[in-house]
């Protein structure tokens, strides 16, 4: 085994010289912290790009910002080769590679993989990858294992094998970019005009459903399906077979998306870049002096317009990160255990700081089925729910009534129902699925329909009695 390699991308793909990269790390993780000031905790796995840094860098910087404040020990980086050639999954033979920032030493040793020359898989998926892990994690081991081709059968084994030799502290990154669009990659199934931006997105987004599934058999099929040109799925469905295999309760959350043709404002050629990460349900629960920021700008809220008449929103008071991001949340409003109103949305359009505060009102003005609340006398007791992100099922047992919530897609129509809906009524899960059917209008069995998009989530439950007097 060679000792040495030195990465041809420096000095094409990224600065040879180490101050100059210094800088454009800084500005990239720089202006992640722009576009993505929260990120969450305890990630087991990312999907992170791998174009040139001035392009999918600032992308790629969240899922780094994200696995560097973990401290992780070991980074298991999935990459493959774009050339093709490779059968299995191998560990490039070589011992250190080195970048402008330094010596990176290779662990070769992870899970038992045989190793090829490094010339004959030598890649930017992997390469490219090496200064942000030097930036975000440099006393991690980094291992290396290149993804070629393989059936089932053969990732099912790969997947054993690596979720057998994980132990705490032990990240998974897999290296791909999304959508590649354009005549020079031979990709374009829809024409260069103003709704181009929109079309890629909702491409790559349908793909990056899919992988949220943990269901590596999806996730690939969906991408033949639409025709989508994501040059990882290798490594990606390898990653969701390990992610499932280590923790089948997981949630995907979407860290950073951004396309290059949004940068060049150029989409005759355009490549997409998608910052993923794979979380444990606990790592969405927010902290009690952020629930209870977000109950006192609720109960403000409504206050001040029963004293004022004046819809005015109070945004929550508060320094946590976590209240800049934008989640899925509800609000319900009861007096005892009468409902006297309930909104709440599924994607997120503002900062949790602020979207609980005009959910509140909406919830206490512009529920349809329910005297507005807030004319009403008498206390009112608020309930927040903030929910983990969705994660699509195709099959009715992948849904458990009392942890998870679901929401259903059909037809243009859409409906949602909170886990504690199904826990306060016993249902099994169809009688839970029937239900969310109901209240979508389409009728109590559609969600049987083969059209039918089913999702479920969980959420963080909590309130206060008598939170407006």
């Amino acid at each position: 085994m060679p000792a040495a390699h030195t990465s041809p991308f420096a000095g094409s793909w990224y600065p040879d010289n180490a101050g100059e990269l210094d800088a454009l790390l800084d500005d990239l993780f720089r202006r992640s912290e722009t576009r993505c000031p929260h990120l969450f905790s305890d990630g087991l796995g990312f999907v992170v790009p791998h174009a040139g840094p001035a392009y999918s860098g600032t992308v790629a910087a969240a899922a780094y910002r994200a696995i560097g404040r973990q401290r992780p020990a070991r980074v298991v980086l999935l990459a493959f080769p774009h050339h093709g050639g490779l059968d299995g999954v191998a560990v490039p033979g070589v011992e250190t590679i080195a970048t402008p920032l330094g010596d990176v030493a290779i662990d070769s040793a992870f899970a038992g993989f045989p190793a090829v020359p490094e010339e004959r898989v030598c890649d930017h998926s992997f390469e490219i990858q090496l200064p942000f892990l030097q930036r975000a994690a440099p006393n991690a081991a980094i291992s290396p294992l290149y993804v070629g081709r393989m059936d089932a059968g053969k990732r099912a084994a790969a997947a054993e094998a690596l979720a057998a030799a994980w132990t705490p502290g032990t990240v998974f990154v897999a290296s791909s970019d999304f959508t590649h669009y354009g005549r020079s990659f031979g990709f374009t199934p829809f024409p260069t005009d103003r709704a181009v931006a929109g079309r890629l997105r909702e491409l790559d987004f349908e793909c990056m459903e899919a992988a949220g599934s943990l269901a590596s058999t999806r996730f690939l099929e969906t991408v033949e399906g639409t025709g989508a040109t994501v040059c990882g799925t290798g490594p990606i469905a390898l990653l969701l077979e390990v992610m499932r295999r280590l923790d089948p309760g997981m949630y995907q959350a979407t860290l950073d998306y951004q396309t290059s043709g949004e940068l060049t404002e150029d989409f005759r050629h355009s490549v997409s870049y998608a910052a993923l990460g794979y979380f444990p349900r606990r790592a969405f629960d927010l902290e009690s002096p952020e629930r209870e920021a977000l109950l006192v700008s609720a109960a403000r809220s409504l206050a001040s317009y029963r004293s004022t008449r004046e819809r005015r929103a109070i945004p929550a008071v508060s320094s946590s990160p976590a209240l800049c991001a934008r989640r899925a949340a509800f609000v319900s409003l009861h007096r005892g255990e009468e409902l006297l109103g309930c909104v709440g949305n599924v994607m997120g359009r503002a900062p949790l700081a602020e979207e609980v505060a005009e959910l509140a009102l909406a919830a206490a003005l512009d529920d349809p089925r329910f005297e507005p609340a807030a004319l009403l006398p008498g206390p009112i007791d608020i309930e927040i729910s903030v929910l983990t992100p969705l994660r699509r099922i195709f099959a009715h047992e992948e849904c458990h009534p009392g942890t998870h919530g679901v929401f259903l897609r059909l037809a243009g129509r859409s409906g949602l129902l909170l886990p504690q809906v199904a826990a306060e009524r016993g249902w099994c899960a169809e009688e839970f699925l029937g239900a969310v059917a109901q209240k979508s209008m389409v009728g109590p069995r559609a969600w049987r329909d083969p059209n039918a998009r089913l999702y479920v989530f969980e959420a963080q439950v909590f309130g206060r009695k008598a939170a407006v007097e």
